[in-house]
């Protein structure tokens, strides 16, 4: 009878998880459908829905510079709820690409004699002490120029919360007694804060705010009237895109945290008419003061000896990765809820700058095949190499199954515990399944919890970064452990 009760029970659960599996694949069968189709590429409008599609970006604004003439496409939506299309005076955050602009303004500064990039960070910020085995260490402009500083990538988590004008001051505490990975000179190791700290530099030489001094030397003389530095107080709220973020392979809405502190890093907003100005300047095709010129050419022109060095031939200066071979420069950024990518061929004197409202590899995949397209070279399919999306796909299925088996144990807590007599054998060996079952989910239960921090993340970084459904994966995870372990001192006599 009890071997009965208990097939009958596998069959009950099996049915229940095929049911359930069968629901959560309907209800997601466009986004499994579309992630799964073979990509299309036989136009760039076409390659580029595609793109979209398969991450799940709402909006995306292209902008293509070539013989002197400048292009613009846009697709989607800069908000889908309101129905509003992307147009060129769209307002995106340009994340990490931001850095070529906080760049020039340290050449700018070096070309007028009131800094050198050989100078000790420390002399312009006399509270910035990291240190290297021990030791306090010394770290010059130019290694924070290349990413050569030592301060490790991992970071970007303790900049501050927070719009006020206090946050950046905040960013360089909370940076003056971190232990650096590496010798300052050393290596190669991409960290957003070394911009944020070259931004405090320049607040210091000028006497000015960070954004106000690049507004009045650089986006003015370039002519990008429109741009501005986020701050959570936005200059044109009708011409900024609405941000997102992928939870269930869908894009929703996600007004993400302000940083002040990493303004210099990846907050410049900016428009395809205005970034039109900056990539002509970049290809010699504008007219623009000469101090502002000569410092573009200069950041073109990277010296190999202080440069990082990102691979063969790829190095890293003045906000580009450069290749020394094609001398063709490139940047990719990301924030929370934007994502953008820039590529340019200084030799052809072409290049593409691809902005997109949700943050994953939609820029750099669009860029990189209208790029190739170019250069006479085929464009290519979509890959699954998008992290965030694949995280959200993967923790969205975690959390289907996850949610199976939490209701199949709340179904055994309520039925009560079975009772049917043991021999003393059988009762030693249920005692032992009983402790291997709480050590297996207590293990469990330590690593969905702890996993973050394994990873030099926190649960911040992951709730303002990741998707949804890894948060929600996590509760759910944790709740299960719980109740495995419920279950499992049930079974103790």
């Amino acid at each position: 009878m009890k071997r009965t009760t208990r097939r009958t029970e596998i069959l009950l659960k099996g049915i229940a998880m095929l049911l359930i599996v069968v629901i959560a694949a309907a209800a997601c069968w466009h986004e499994l459908g579309t992630l799964l189709a073979a990509g299309k590429i036989d136009s760039e409008s076409g390659m580029v829905q595609s793109i979209m599609d398969k991450t799940a970006t709402p909006g995306v604004a292209i902008l293509s510079a070539r013989g002197g003439k400048t292009d613009f496409q846009t697709y989607g939506y800069a908000d889908k709820e309101k129905r509003r299309p992307v147009t060129a005076e769209s307002l995106f955050e340009l994340g990490s690409t931001t850095k070529a602009f906080t760049a020039l303004a340290v050449i700018m500064l070096q070309d007028q004699g009131d800094l050198a990039f050989t100078d000790d960070v420390s002399h312009y910020l006399p509270e910035f002490a990291p240190t290297y085995k021990g030791e306090k260490a010394k770290i010059s402009i130019n290694q924070l120029l290349a990413h050569t500083s030592g301060i490790p990538s991992w970071s970007i988590r303790l900049i501050p919360e927070g719009s006020g004008k206090e946050q950046l001051t905040a960013t360089i505490h909370k940076m003056s007694s971190l232990t650096l990975d590496t010798q300052p000179g050393s290596a190669y190791q991409y960290a957003t804060v070394n911009y944020d700290i070259l931004a405090a530099v320049i607040e210091q030489v000028t006497g000015m705010s960070y954004q106000n001094y690049v507004t009045e030397y650089i986006l003015k003389p370039l002519g990008m009237n429109d741009s501005y530095f986020s701050t959570g107080r936005e200059r044109k709220p009708e011409q900024l895109t609405q941000g997102y973020r992928v939870f269930f392979g869908k894009s929703r809405a996600y007004d993400a945290p302000r940083y002040y502190g990493n303004i210099a890093a990846g907050y410049l907003v900016t428009s395809l008419n205005d970034l039109q100005h900056w990539v002509n300047a970049q290809l010699g095709n504008s007219k623009i003061p000469d101090d502002l010129q000569k410092a573009i050419k200069q950041s073109h022109e990277p010296d190999l000896r202080t440069a990082g060095h990102e691979s063969e031939n790829l190095f890293y200066a003045f906000g580009w990765s450069h290749d020394r071979e094609t001398r063709v420069i490139r940047h990719s950024g990301s924030n929370p809820n934007y994502s953008s990518q820039v590529i340019i061929d200084l030799q052809r004197k072409e290049g593409v700058f691809v902005l997109a409202n949700l943050n994953s590899t939609a820029p750099t995949l669009i860029a990189q095949n209208i790029f190739d397209q170019m250069q006479g070279q085929p464009m290519k399919t979509f890959k699954y190499d998008d992290t965030y999306i694949l995280m959200d796909g993967v923790a969205s299925l975690l959390v289907v199954f996850t949610v199976i088996g939490i209701a199949f144990k709340l179904i055994r807590l309520a039925g009560g515990r079975s009772t049917y007599p043991l021999e003393e054998k059988g009762i030693r060996r249920q005692k032992m399944k009983v402790c291997i079952t709480l050590l297996i989910r207590a293990l469990l239960l330590l690593f969905v919890l702890g996993w973050p921090f394994l990873v030099n993340y926190n649960y911040t970084m992951i709730s303002v970064w990741m998707s949804y459904s890894v948060l929600l994966w996590m509760g759910l995870a944790s709740l299960s452990c719980v109740l495995s372990m419920i279950l499992a001192g049930r079974r103790w006599r």
